[in-house]
């Protein structure tokens, strides 16, 4: 089976999607609704040289967002995927890809999970560090004995968590975790800790759009990432949707469950190829691609 899979926020580089523009007159005009829906020309920062300026969280998603729908758009007839998933932000694109969603309500909802997001960041001063060469059992235990608020938020593969808290909460558990033998303790650059209890105020106004926006069938299950499982019900895509800020993120779960269900090839799509180099740390034989024009 073939699945099709989406990058989360980190994905982007200055220039993105201009290619696109080019070549596609229904990439142009999704751009140019996109810019019309947001209120800005977000088309402007995407295709400059600004890194800066494509790094604040209310431009990076909703760029992400685009680069990834509408290059599963120009694909036209090709993109034929019998799975999807998407990391973090990139379960909004595989919801659009696969029809479940419109590309405006979808849009609309990315920008409005960025706004809250950032909202939520400047309330809560927080962060997230990865964990690299320890088994999961042992993080979320150390995770669990500390007092603030200390998680796991990125299940990315095996060996490889993210954890998410207050900025004192993971500075102690970066030196547990360090004591207990990690290969490697890397604080991330990130505005807050995505995927935690932090992230409630923004889960909350989220919820709300999501109630007031409406979902279809899809043409093929997708994989959530608090679930890790294949869901085809609109209703139980939406409270799964729901969860996503506050929860963790399932990926290697994901990922093993795709291919517990039949798996054979995998094809990003979007910027960047982070999510096949995680398919590959799961079964190094995975024929895995990018998507592209």
């Amino acid at each position: 089976m073939k699945a099709y899979v989406f990058p989360g926020q980190g994905a982007q580089f200055p220039g993105m999607g201009k290619d696109l523009y080019e070549a596609s007159v229904d990439a142009k005009q999704m751009f140019e609704k996109a810019n019309e829906i947001l209120g800005f020309s977000i088309t402007d920062i995407m295709f400059g040289e600004d890194a800066e300026a494509l790094k604040q969280t209310k431009v990076t998603q909703p760029a992400i967002f685009l680069h990834s729908v509408i290059l599963a758009k120009v694909k036209g007839d090709y993109f034929k995927p019998e799975m999807v998933a998407g990391h973090s932000l990139g379960e909004f694109s595989a919801l659009v890809s696969a029809g479940y969603l419109s590309f405006e309500d979808g849009l609309k909802l990315v920008s409005k999970r960025a706004m809250a997001m950032q909202k939520a960041c400047e309330q809560n001063p927080s962060t997230m560090a990865a964990v690299l060469g320890l088994d999961n059992e042992v993080v979320e235990n150390i995770c669990s004995e500390i007092e603030e608020v200390v998680v796991p938020a990125n299940y990315n593969c095996p060996g490889q968590l993210v954890i998410s808290g207050s900025n004192n909460g993971i500075d102690i558990a970066c030196e547990k975790l360090t004591e207990a033998g990690a290969r490697r303790v890397l604080k991330l650059p990130v505005g807050g800790a995505f995927h935690s209890p932090l992230m409630e105020p923004a889960g909350a106004e989220l919820e709300t759009a999501i109630d007031n926006t409406e979902f279809k069938e899809g043409v093929c299950p997708i994989y959530q990432n608090v679930t890790a499982t294949a869901i085809t019900n609109p209703e139980e895509i939406k409270e799964n949707l729901k969860k996503q800020l506050t929860a963790s993120v399932m990926w290697t779960q994901t990922m093993q469950q795709m291919i517990a269900d039949g798996l054979s090839s995998v094809t990003e799509v979007g910027p960047g190829k982070v999510l096949q180099g995680l398919f590959k740390k799961v079964d190094r034989k995975m024929e895995s691609s990018s998507a592209t024009l």
